[in-house]
């Protein structure tokens, strides 16, 4: 007697291209609403660079004053602008109008320039797609939150304005090409976007240590050849870059366009970092001596007076030069350069890579408060991996996008900003939870079978002892909490109390708090790194 054949069933494969689609609509409708929100001078600094590349000859670029904002990103930057004039052109001929286009503001500009933002992200897209493509679905969606949802990209790029999502999309491509063990085309990768942007050379030394032990082994001959290989590649893209302006003699003017050592120790709104609290000591202990009846020349406002320029003089402790900051990142970095020596992990390179880029925001000269996103972004992905990472992601993530509040400084931003911060603190609340207690209960159920409990029976004794939700404990909870009480002075209580005085305060309480948070960051990321081995 034969049988009935089982009906045949239809398997649904998750397509995780369509999912990121629908991830990367949702985050464009948002960045559409956005348009015409309020822009900084970074919108003037783009634009006129789309005038200079498209009215000058290309030995000109590096030379022409014609605006304050002269040219100051590498040969590959300035390629990409030339691109997109071409376009701006055919949308309104003034935008590419080297002096008539001077400080034009508007629609078609705003509008043209807003639309690159959103069409350069693809790049970030597609980066991230390759560094989750070969995760499960829920560590993939979660990754797409943390990313595509980023409130600080949306807050740098698409209404502060700047191209940062385009940038770190390049940084990500790499990464993962190094994940998947194709060392030559991830250090190809990054390479070109060296040549977009070189304030990402901070993670060269790891990236060189890395691919040395990782890529340039197997032998004398092969490593040699390996070596040779990959130097080849490198120089290649260089020379694509940097030859021309070699070829025109313009090469030592590059160099001091994109190397401007002149502005300084800090910018005009503090980075939260190490260099807050250096500055700090200093002023207090220039205070002490004061009492103390020594004379003692303190330099008016120095550091506080909010003005872009060569602000390193102190009153009492050594002054900081560049090269001093360069030691310290190298110095900072040492471990994490051993650590890659002597066990180069293709699945640890994300992490070193954003320990680097934390080195360089801390101890770096004259850094921008928007370099947090160099390694927030980068530790989305190592956020999915255990709960330790999650939680302080969690914190990282919140007080990255804080410090970037002062940015937007018009009333009418304000709600804005807020809720972009809350809503993603609250997705990332339960996006972490839905991860974690998904791999506790796998792990629980996994335990119970083990142990010959039958499932949906009969639950192990343990199982509920097992089970841990989410939470960043009570020092974090304090320290997020803080963060509102300096909120909470800043918006509203200083106006009222201290009225115009001291106007630099708020800034000020805003920058020492969030570099509270980036140093522990920093210290746990070290500490996590030490102890993996």
């Amino acid at each position: 007697m034969t049988g009935a054949k089982n009906p045949k069933t239809t398997i649904s494969i998750p397509n995780p291209i369509f999912d990121l689609a629908w991830f990367s609509l949702i985050a464009t409708c948002v960045k559409l609403l956005l348009i015409p929100s309020y822009h900084s001078s970074d919108f003037e600094v783009h634009r006129h660079w789309l005038a200079l590349t498209h009215s000058l000859s290309l030995p000109n670029w590096y030379l022409d004053e014609t605006s304050p904002w002269t040219l100051d990103y590498p040969p590959f930057f300035a390629y990409f602008e030339r691109f997109l004039s071409l376009f701006a052109k055919l949308v309104d001929p003034t935008i590419v109008d080297l002096h008539d286009g001077l400080n034009y503001k508007s629609p078609s500009v705003i509008i043209f320039q807003r639309l690159t933002v959103m069409v350069s992200d693809m790049v970030l897209i597609f980066g991230i797609y390759r560094l989750g493509r070969k995760l499960g679905s829920r560590e993939r969606n979660l990754i797409w939150i943390l990313v595509v949802w980023s409130p600080g990209l949306l807050i740098v790029d698409h209404m502060h304005f700047q191209y940062n999502g385009f940038l770190l999309g390049i940084l990500l491509v790499s990464l993962s090409c190094l994940e998947e063990g194709r060392d030559l085309v991830g250090g190809f990768v990054f390479a070109v976007l060296l040549c977009f942007k070189h304030l990402f050379a901070v993670a060269g030394p790891v990236y060189f240590v890395y691919l040395l032990r990782h890529y340039c082994r197997g032998g004398w001959v092969r490593g040699f050849g390996r070596l040779v290989a990959m130097g080849t590649v490198v120089v290649a893209v260089f020379v694509a870059a940097y030859g021309p302006f070699v070829y025109y003699g313009q090469i030592q003017q590059v160099f001091h366009r994109m190397f401007p050592f002149g502005r300084g120790l800090c910018h005009a709104y503090w980075a939260p970092n190490f260099w807050v609290f250096y500055i700090l000591l200093d002023k207090g202990l220039a205070f002490v001596v004061a009492k103390l009846g020594f004379t003692i020349q303190v330099p008016t406002a120095s550091f506080t007076g909010g003005l872009v320029g060569d602000s390193s003089p102190f009153a009492v402790l050594p002054k900081v030069t560049p090269l001093i900051t360069f030691v310290l990142v190298l110095v900072a970095l040492f471990p994490c350069l051993i650590k890659a020596w002597r066990n180069p992990q293709p699945s640890m390179i994300t992490r070193w890579v954003a320990y680097a880029y934390t080195c360089g925001f801390l101890f770096g000269w004259h850094v921008h408060e928007k370099a947090s996103l160099h390694f927030v972004i980068p530790l989305a992905i190592v956020a999915t991996q255990s709960m330790e990472d999650a939680r302080h992601y969690f914190i990282l993530s919140i007080v990255s996008c804080y410090s970037l509040f002062p940015l937007l400084f018009e009333a009418q931003e304000y709600p804005i900003k807020v809720l972009l911060l809350l809503l993603h603190s609250i997705l990332m609340w339960f996006g972490f939870s839905s991860q974690f207690s998904q791999i506790t209960s796998a792990k629980t159920r996994a335990t119970s079978q083990k142990k010959g409990y039958k499932s949906g029976l009969k639950e192990s004794p343990g199982t509920v002892m097992q089970k841990q939700a989410f939470n960043i404990g009570w020092i974090g909870t304090s320290y997020l909490l803080g963060l509102l009480v300096v909120e909470t002075w800043g918006q509203f209580l200083h106006p009222i109390i201290l009225g115009n005085r001291l106007p630099f305060l708020p800034l000020l309480m805003i920058s020492i708090y969030c570099a509270l948070g980036m140093m522990y960051s920093w210290i746990w990321q070290l500490r996590r790194i030490i102890s993996t081995r």
